[in-house]
């Protein structure tokens, strides 16, 4: 496929509807959710912020300050996601970095830029961002390149990778045959770092799944491609022997109770 496809936006049903082919999304019963153990690190998946949630996949403004109040008061440590890869990289203990708390978001919605900014600049908070280049200042849900810059020049967001287009790959590999596939892997996979490189100047070596989708063959195309790193959507604290192209994070919705996400940090 060498078409690019426009940036739509996706329907809240149909991504929640894939996740929960990988994680059960929604509010199941808290006893049934996987804890964090001590000494871990439990790294925290957002996707969008809302006065008022209308969509699934998204948190309240005030819901998130909650949390982050919740993690100052408690002296929990917000690290960067980067620093977890490196202490697996040097085969370091992960409990090296106990207590440790990763904030992450997906997608690049603009909510980003005007809910989940002030509070990072209040409580001086490290994020990664995770972004699909295809919909920067062209959807009209997703942040601008400006507004990306503006981030980046706070020194608190990380920017990279979550594919082109954020593609359901179990789909497309139904839909393709082999070299088809081949070739699509190869663009989502390496065109956002080359975009990225040139919009905002980072080197954008880590991923994450779109949906949570992942399988050895897509984790060796990653490595190929350049990636040191990639997060999924596995309910559960990193653990040391993790693979670093497959690392595990705490889905965030609205559903998520404060009991719930207490119950998620180390």
């Amino acid at each position: 496929m060498t078409a690019q496809r426009p940036a739509l936006h996706l329907r809240s049903s149909v991504v929640a509807a894939a996740i929960g082919a990988v994680v059960a999304v929604g509010t199941p019963a808290e006893t049934n959710q996987p804890h964090a153990t001590a000494g871990g690190v439990a790294i925290l998946a957002y996707h969008r912020f809302e006065p008022e949630v209308h969509d699934s996949m998204a948190v309240t403004t005030s819901q998130f300050a909650r949390q982050l109040q919740y993690i100052a008061d408690h002296h929990y440590r917000v690290i960067p996601f980067r620093t977890v890869v490196t202490s697996l990289q040097r085969h370091e203990p992960v409990s090296g970095q106990a207590g440790g708390i990763v904030i992450t978001v997906d997608d690049g919605h603009r909510s980003v830029y005007t809910d989940m900014l002030p509070l990072v600049r209040k409580y001086r908070v490290p994020v990664t961002l995770f972004i699909y280049p295809s919909a920067i200042s062209n959807a009209s849900y997703a942040m601008t390149w400006n507004q990306l810059q503006t981030l980046k020049e706070t020194g608190l967001f990380d920017i990279q990778s979550h594919t082109y287009w954020h593609p359901n790959f179990k789909t497309e590999r139904r839909r393709l045959d082999a070299p088809a596939f081949d070739k699509f892997v190869t663009m989502q996979l390496v065109k956002p770092r080359d975009v990225l490189h040139a919009k905002l100047g980072v080197d954008a070596d880590m991923l994450a799944w779109p949906f949570g989708i992942y399988d050895d063959d897509l984790i060796r195309r990653a490595a190929a491609a350049g990636y040191v790193a990639a997060l999924t959507l596995d309910a559960r604290p990193v653990k040391p022997d993790d693979r670093l192209l497959a690392l595990p994070r705490f889905l965030m919705t609205a559903g998520v109770s404060d009991k719930r996400f207490q119950s998620m940090l180390p």
